[in-house]
């Protein structure tokens, strides 16, 4: 299977291999973005074997070097480009040549200022990467944009501002889709896009100012009553995750026009891929549920930066104890065997790998291995003379021991319970639970248990109930004593389409009952997400059209099965949860597994769960698909709620966005521009020469985020220089003839432009 990190690793050597000038060495020149990304996968290390002499920022006073030719790898905004130009501009030449690789597609304005400039006799080559995404596990991406869940899920915040948060909404979903595309070009997929269609349009917030609380969840779009409120503004009735499927498939068209190649897969015996494009409102209870599975309940339970930085004491050689920072990582073997395990099978399963380490290189006689956590606590400590090792099994022993250790302390047993009958509407027996508000309410009275865990529990409760009375709430929220940006929490729920008021003459929902996992053997881990039972039932062919349509070109087979079901009894959106899975028995069965495995990309706009990163590995290995997942972001338990408590205020107040999205009324004339977005997200600072960037800074970090494209040249295509005089031909004229060629036999050469 293709690994994300893998694919990232090699687009970056490869672009870096296919400069190669007469001279043998190099400079790399980085912004602030490409910088991240270029040390998310690579070491410097692994930089400067491929004859780089230097990493320069952009930025920085650099010193001029006219006879070393530079590789530029940059986003495409307008500083960096005339960056580029005044590099080369009156009568200065910072470097013998410039070859240029832009992060993102180069906007057609950008490109013809570059080859109208001063500095296009000096540029040797122009490629988009298109790699403008973060892998940050073998299966996962991200886009790092933990701010877009404002700009999707925010009410705007007065009639004043409607046009300007539109504005930002549309950005920010066209530059979602952009990275999206990025995915699929590395990937060389071309997918059927299938799209999350709910019965109702709730989750974009509400068409005015918003108001303390909502009885209804949302009915509409956010953006219905656009018109009204701007003449001029283009009205969109469609959910999100529509809105974004026809944003998609329209890039992808458009990149396939000017690639008629693309996908080099399609050639291959590889069945067409697919990819499923959902938001956050399609599972409102996975974000709020306390998982016990490894990586899911660290990162829920402990100080975990980024899901990836644990800080910990670690008991050296000598017993003195060191402040340890380790990094979770597909780099890690131990962590990639148990993350997706559930707790007690993944303290088991390092006790095992620990005692047969021991056997093997410590020479412990047999049957004196650790039984426990504090064995094994113990025995490292005399193990001085396998300090890797050491560390390694020291990092998960403290990892496994402080959250066994909160789930004590924190009353988890009791909590979970409650929570897992909310999401499922099941208790351990199988049955409606009778008793749940008696649970309930003595864990919102206990004051051991936290806040935030109370917040969770009366927001699974009002979910579970499809909304509750007023007067019922009050009660649940002065029993937690919770304060009132907890409380807005609970209340923001209707952003996301949820129901919290019902008043007495307002008739239930019918909620269906939750099949529970498979796996029964953990009464605390009985919900399955949603994400689950879409993917099972999509390749099993029972995934109804009518909740997950096709953009277009939807099999005949799956039209024809969406038709054999009776419309009057279609599929509500809790059923999602209820299908029983058929894939289990047809592996039971010896179904053979296709050598060459269909692939499917998850996209959730809003952020995902660590749950649903956790389906996707699962669901892969038990259908022999290659499945990989992505959103905007990834987020904790914590960092939800703390996002809901400042939803209604655009997020003014969070980790993300201090101060909150940063609405402005559009200027006349105004109109939304790709250049404009890339220069707003990625626009450089100039530093102080005392701060300024340099190659030292270029730091490996644990997060790996990229991907690739075909048109870097291969090392042993690309000809070397004869001089390193520029080439009499222009650049420009060069183009506009490959571009003609392009056109009649369909091939793209070594530049290339959307």
């Amino acid at each position: 299977m293709s690994s994300l990190i893998e694919i990232v690793r090699k687009r970056f050597l490869d672009a870096i291999r296919s400069v190669n000038p007469a001279g043998r060495w190099k400079i790399v020149v980085v912004d602030e973005h490409s910088q991240k990304l270029l040390g998310a996968t690579l070491k410097m290390f692994d930089i400067l074997q491929e004859n780089v002499t230097q990493v320069d920022a952009i930025n920085s006073n650099r010193t001029l070097q006219p006879n070393l030719e530079a590789m530029y790898l940059v986003m495409p905004t307008t500083q960096n480009v005339e960056r580029i130009i005044n590099d080369f501009s009156s009568g200065k030449q910072q470097y013998a040549a410039a070859h240029l690789f832009f992060i993102e597609g180069l906007p057609e304005p950008l490109f013809q200022r570059l080859t109208a400039s001063a500095a296009e006799p000096f540029l040797r080559q122009l490629v988009e990467l298109s790699i403008n995404f973060w892998p940050l596990e073998k299966q996962v991406l991200s886009l790092e944009h933990p701010d877009f869940f404002f700009s999707f899920f925010s009410p705007p915040p007065s009639q004043a501002l409607f046009q300007a948060a539109y504005e930002r909404f549309e950005d920010d979903l066209w530059f979602t889709s952009r990275c999206i595309v990025n995915a699929c070009i590395q990937l060389e997929e071309f997918p059927l896009i299938r799209y999350h269609q709910p019965s109702t349009h709730g989750g974009l917030g509400p068409l005015k100012p918003p108001e303390p609380v909502v009885p209804e969840s949302t009915s509409s779009s956010r953006w219905k009553g656009a018109r009204q409120a701007q003449p001029q503004a283009e009205v969109v009735d469609d959910h999100i995750s529509k809105r974004l499927a026809y944003m998609v498939q329209d890039a992808l068209d458009e990149y396939r026009r000017t690639n008629p190649e693309f996908p080099k897969s399609a050639n291959a015996p590889r069945p067409r891929g697919v990819l499923f494009i959902t938001d956050r409102t399609m599972d409102l209870y996975a974000p709020l549920l306390h998982e016990f599975t490894y990586q899911a309940m660290a990162v829920d339970l402990l100080p975990i930066e980024d899901g990836t930085k644990y800080r910990y004491k670690f008991q050296s050689s000598i017993g003195a104890s060191e402040d340890k920072i380790a990094t979770l990582s597909d780099a890690d073997q131990v962590w990639t065997q148990v993350r997706h395990m559930h707790m007690r099978e993944a303290i088991d399963k390092l006790m095992e790998d620990f005692n047969k380490f021991l056997e093997e290189h410590a020479g412990f006689k047999e049957g004196s291995g650790a039984t426990s956590l504090n064995d094994m606590k113990d025995m490292l400590a005399s193990l001085p003379q396998y300090q890797e090792q050491r560390e390694r099994f020291s990092t998960h022993l403290n990892i496994a021991q402080e959250c066994m250790a909160l789930f004590e302390r924190k009353k988890l047993p009791l909590t979970a319970n409650v929570e897992q009958c909310c999401a499922t509407g099941l208790n351990t027996d199988g049955k409606s639970p009778k008793t749940l508000v008696e649970e309930m309410v003595p864990l919102l009275d206990d004051r051991y248990v936290s806040n935030r865990d109370k917040v969770r529990i009366i927001a699974l409760y009002i979910l579970y109930r499809d909304g509750v009375a007023d007067e019922d709430r009050r009660r649940l929220f002065q029993h937690a004593r919770l304060t009132m940006a907890e409380q807005d929490a609970v209340n923001s729920l209707v952003h996301l389409g949820a129901r919290i008021l019902r008043g007495a003459n307002d008739g239930n929902r019918k909620r269906s009952k939750v099949k529970t996992s498979d796996d029964e053997q953990y009464e605390l881990s009985r919900y399955r997400p949603v994400l689950k039972t879409v993917l099972e039932d999509h390749f099993a062919n029972k995934l109804e059209m009518t909740f997950f349509p096709y953009v277009r070109d939807a099999p005949v087979t799956t039209i024809q099965a969406s038709q054999l079901r009776s419309p009057a009894n279609p599929t509500s959106a809790a059923s999602l949860r209820s299908a029983k899975p058929n894939w289990a028995r047809a592996q039971r069965a010896g179904a053979p597994v296709a050598e060459i495995r269909q692939r499917a990309l998850v996209f959730i706009a809003g952020g995902m769960t660590y749950s649903e990163m956790r389906t996707v590995y699962e669901v892969s290995a038990a259908l022999g698909k290659d499945i990989f997942i992505g959103s905007t972001h990834v987020f904790s338990p914590e960092q939800f709620v703390d996002d809901m408590k400042v939803i209604e205020i655009g997020g003014k107040g969070s980790a993300e966005l201090p101060q909150g999205l940063q609405l402005q009324p559009s200027p006349p004339n105004h109109h939304r521009s790709y250049q404009a977005s890339y220069d707003r997200r990625y626009w450089i600072r100039d530093a102080p020469a005392a701060t300024r960037p340099s190659s030292s800074n270029l730091t490996p970090r644990s997060k790996a985020r990229v991907l690739s494209s075909s048109s870097i040249p291969s090392r042993e295509a690309t000809p070397e220089p004869t001089a390193l005089t520029p080439p009499p031909s222009s650049i420009s004229s060069r183009l506009q003839k490959e571009k003609k060629e392009d056109r009649k036999d369909g091939k793209k050469k070594g530049f290339f432009h959307f």
